[in-house]
């Protein structure tokens, strides 16, 4: 089980590549993985049904006790069964339906694929936290399907409803799991089931994790996001939303109710909100002209139907509940499927546009005939044996004194009634010869026949429903696996305990005369609205406003935020920063009992040189006028902390400040180049007291922690560690280093990420509406010409750089290829010759630094500011077109691989049972080069170099080179006016 999820981790990705070379035809081999599934499931039957629960287990967090575990018993074998096996048959149903499309077709196999894994995981997974990691991404991917069509803003709109409503529940059953394992001290779901734990705090849980199984399945008030999800494709709406998606609440309820049915919350909540739904979709399906919406609100009421007769919690009701719930998979999907062949087939879903099809698709009205037949409950389909079920145990439940056996007895009946009058509505709605409003036979529609492999999935699946019915006693065998874990009766019930069966025929019943009383008055009740097509809402405000009005209220609430907060001023914005530091720190400093001060006045003369200088820079860049010499002031006093790490002892450190310093002026520079260069020019600087004393009080505030917290430490700091941890563990001489990459690499993987945001987030303030990079496109030798092309020598000609040949010789040397697209006041050639001779040195040194820095000072980090710097000289020299022949690639494809080398150096660990991110090293002796040694630790830091690199090249090429092509724009459009 484990192996076969680990494939549904994988597959998708292949999935991508198949589906762009072979189209729809590719899902018919994406169908092979839940097929397999569905067999290998099979395999296990035997051992299931002898009552062995089967297991398997990884330790994944063993920190925090969370494990990968798989347990398969006969409810898991079951939602196996009903998970892959409609599943397979789905995906092999669009080969068809989407055969000739193509747009995001490959996406599309690829999310179906991995929502198929992710049900696969959730249904049998033993470890409910994992659990809830599968229920979180099937919210996920649910939301790319149903938006498939991007396009249209209805199914964007509904994606995003689905997301929050069901990502929401979500996290609030989240919450109910944390107490329910900080209750019991497991997260294992079976042994908390033996554990049984009762209380005010597992009440409390319980109805969280009852308000996500309520938003999953569509049960009111979240109800109405799943009719929204029909603007989804349909084998969406037929996999997600009749078999699987929607199905884990109900297979949340069904293995939770054995257990803690009779908890004081359970039933009141999930009965009474079950019944409500079952007869609010009834009623609404029977009004809708949509054949997708019919079902979508047949489905509403199907779920509420599920849900109050698998959480009864009683025997009887758990058996019947197992048999609707595979019903329902089969006749709910058979039908969707069929709406999509008249849907594809005719391009119109309305009835009122639908007449005389049943007479032109024979076997399409026999097989949608036969999965009505198990919806509405007619024998032998199992939708008749489990319903016959269900009215008994709730009528027994009830007689027994049980308040909600009744409850679910009436609601059943009543929803039965209903079922019956949207089911005849479906069939005649889609097949029958309809009436025009004058009396007249409506004109028939054409209907062209679909491929029969078009038709082969709602076949199996109806046909299905119907062999379940007809073998509902070899089913009873199994089922009865599930319902034995329930008790017999209700505590408190006088009902005589009798253990239920299974069957088609249980003789003159009172079940029986309630259900065909209720089927024949939903026959009347057809005729009388079938001609229906009220627009008007049943209820005057519904869940849906209620959704509406939040949404809005937060866009609301966001714009008055945002309007408050963010003025667009950044003294503003720093300001407030400063306050709350001042305030927050200031009050930690008061309220402390105790100062420890051990301060000495200085640690080597060195210190009492450039402390003045640094605080002379400070000031002056305080009273600058002008901006480059505010900034220049600034960066002296960088260079002054550069001079103090490397007085002492950590070169290291010296190394970084003064490569951080000097890309800093650098990035500074660029942006001087678009704003006014004295300050003050046009907004003069206002409240200038008020300024000082801020910035007097932040200082002061600093200082402060600063020498309260170094006398603050009672216990030998863990840095006294470091230098043989780095050494033992980390196989390094560099402390630094070591610490950064292995040591405390979850802290560099962070700092990662705020590296790839900043340089992300100063490209989009930029690259306003097109974010191509074109530059990292730019060639020297057009890539067609021929290998020795490429090796000759650059010239400049009129057709611009090309290689040196017989008949361009005479022409000047090209020291970098961007120089002649410079102007000419603006090329130097020295510049250029030494840039050209220096570059491809300064990039070897980076390379030393990255590989020498795990011993010598150096790392990863400090070689890509190196070569960063290099980057740097190309572009000052030769400009942006210099720059996009220095770095033909894209800054974020730099980013993005390093980034994923560092995520990988942290996952790839974990498979080999290390924790992640932790190292290892192998040594070899090898001729000439003696004792040599590789840490994967370094696979780390050339991670880091990658990102260095890339958010330097992005800043080049954000506020460098895109700076210059709109300054040239601009500069065009004002000579041509």
């Amino acid at each position: 089980m484990l192996t076969i999820l680990a494939i549904f981790a994988v597959a998708p990705l292949v999935i991508v590549w198949l589906t762009r070379v072979w189209g729809a035809r590719a899902f018919v081999i994406a169908a092979l993985l839940p097929l397999g599934a569905f067999f290998h499931a099979a395999t296990l039957a035997p051992q299931v049904l002898a009552g062995e629960a089967i297991t398997e287990s990884y330790a994944w967090i063993p920190q925090l006790g969370i494990n990968i575990s798989m347990r398969m018993d006969f409810l898991g074998l079951l939602m196996t069964f009903i998970v892959t096996g409609v599943g397979a048959l789905v995906m092999i149903y669009c080969a068809w339906y989407f055969y000739g499309k193509t747009n995001n077709l490959p996406q599309f196999a690829a999310v179906l694929l991995a929502f198929s894994g992710a049900m696969y995981g959730l249904v049998l997974t033993d470890d409910i936290v994992m659990l809830v990691m599968f229920w979180e991404i099937t919210s996920i991917l649910s939301y790319l399907l149903i938006g498939y069509y991007h396009t249209r803003a209805a199914s964007r709109r509904a994606a995003l409803q689905a997301l929050l409503v069901t990502t929401l529940g979500g996290l609030v059953m989240f919450v109910g799991v944390v107490l329910l394992v900080v209750q019991t001290g497991t997260s294992s779901l079976s042994t908390i089931l033996e554990l049984a734990p009762s209380g005010p705090v597992v009440s409390a849980a319980l109805v969280l994790i009852i308000i996500g199984g309520l938003s999953k399945s569509a049960i009111f008030p979240f109800h109405f996001w799943l009719p929204g999800a029909m603007a989804a494709p349909t084998p969406v709406s037929a996999y997600l939303h009749a078999a699987a998606m929607v199905k884990a609440g109900i297979y949340l309820f069904a293995r939770f109710a054995p257990t803690f049915a009779e908890d004081p919350v359970w039933r009141p909540i999930i009965i009474s909100l079950g019944v409500f739904t079952m007869l609010l979709g009834g009623l609404q399906a029977i009004r809708e002209t949509d054949l997708k919406r019919i079902l979508a609100f047949g489905t509403v009421s199907q779920l509420g139907l599920l849900t109050t007769v698998l959480a009864m919690g009683v025997q009887a009701t758990a058996l019947a509940g197992l048999g609707l719930l595979l019903g329902h998979a089969l006749f709910k999907s058979a039908l969707f499927l069929i709406v999509g062949v008249i849907d594809r087939q005719l391009s119109t879903r309305n009835i009122t546009e639908l007449s005389g099809v049943g007479r032109q698709a024979p076997v399409m009205v026999v097989f949608s005939t036969i999965a009505v037949a198990c919806m509405v409950g007619l024998p032998p389909t199992i939708g008749f044996v489990a319903k016959e079920g269900a009215l008994t145990g709730f009528l027994t439940e009830g007689q027994g004194g049980s308040i909600w056996g009744w409850v679910g007895f009436i609601g059943i009946a009543i929803g039965s009634v209903l079922t019956m009058a949207y089911g005849c509505r479906f069939l005649w709605g889609a097949f029958a010869t309809k009436r025009a409003q004058d009396g007249t036979i409506a004109e028939r529609t054409e209907w062209p026949d679909p491929p029969m492999g078009f038709l082969a999935a709602p076949i199996i699946l109806s046909s299905l429903s119907l062999i379940a019915g007809l073998a509902a006693g070899w089913l009873d065998t199994g089922f009865q696996l599930y319902a034995r874990t329930a008790p017999l009766t209700s505590v408190g019930s006088t009902a005589q305990p009798h253990v239920a069966h299974l069957a088609l025929w249980h003789g003159l019943e009172p079940a029986l005369f309630v259900s065909a009383g209720a089927l024949l008055v939903g026959l009347g009740l057809f005729f009388l609205t079938r001609n229906s097509v009220s627009t008007k809402r049943l209820l005057g405000f519904t869940a849906a406003d209620v959704y509406n009005a939040v949404v809005r209220g937060v866009d609301r609430l966001s714009v008055i935020t945002t309007s408050l907060t963010q003025r667009g001023s950044l003294p503003i914005y720093v300001g407030i920063v400063f306050i709350v530091f001042v305030g927050a720190e200031a009050t930690a400093l008061l309220a402390s009992p105790e100062w420890r001060i051990d301060l000495a006045a200085w640690h080597s003369p060195t210190q009492i040189v450039v402390a003045p200088l640094m605080i002379i820079a400070g000031v002056l860049a305080v009273r600058a006028r002008k901006r480059y010499t505010g900034v220049v002031l600034v960066s002296v006093t960088g260079i002054g902390m550069v001079v103090l790490f490397a007085t002492s002892g950590a070169p290291d450190l010296a190394l970084t400040q003064v490569l951080v310093e000097t890309v800093t002026l650098v990035a500074f520079a660029l942006v001087l180049r678009r704003i006014p260069a004295r300050m003050g020019q046009h907004n003069r600087s206002v409240a200038p007291i008020g300024r000082a004393i801020l910035a007097a009080a932040a200082g002061l505030t600093m200082a402060g922690i600063a020498i309260v917290a170094t006398g603050a430490r009672i216990t030998e700091p863990i840095s006294t560690q470091f230098p043989s941890l780095a050494y033992e563990l980390g196989h390094g001489k560099n402390v630094v280093n070591v610490a950064l990459v292995d040591l405390r690499g979850w802290d560099t993987m962070g700092e990662l990420s705020v590296l790839i945001l900043a340089a992300t987030g100063v490209a989009s303030l930029v690259f306003v509406t097109d974010r191509t990079d074109l530059l990292s496109q730019m060639r020297a030798v057009p890539k067609t010409s021929g290998r020795r092309a490429r090796r000759r020598p650059l010239v400049e000609t009129g057709d611009g750089v090309a290689a040196q040949t017989l008949h361009n010789r005479s022409s000047p040397r090209a020291w970098l290829v961007g120089g002649q697209m410079m102007k000419e006041e603006s090329r130097s050639i020295m510049l250029e010759v030494i840039v050209r001779i220096l570059f491809h040195t300064i990039i070897v040194v980076s390379i030393y630094l990255l590989f020498a820095g795990h011993n010598l000072p150096g790392g990863g980090f400090a070689g890509g500011l190196v070569a960063g710097m290099a980057l740097v000289m190309r572009y000052i020299a030769g400009g942006r077109h210099e720059l996009g022949a220095a770095a033909p690639t894209d800054a974020g494809m730099l980013l993005g691989a390093g980034m994923t080398i560092a995520v990988l150096t942290a996952i790839v660990p974990m498979f080999f049972g290390m924790a992640p991110l932790e190292s290892t090293f192998w040594e070899a002796e090898v001729p000439v080069l003696g004792h040599i040694e590789f840490v994967t630790s370094t696979l780390f830091d050339i991670g880091v170099y990658l990102v260095v690199i890339g958010l330097v090249l992005d800043v080049l090429r954000s506020l460098g080179a895109e700076v210059d092509r709109q300054t040239q724009e601009r500069r065009q459009r004002l000579e041509r006016v």
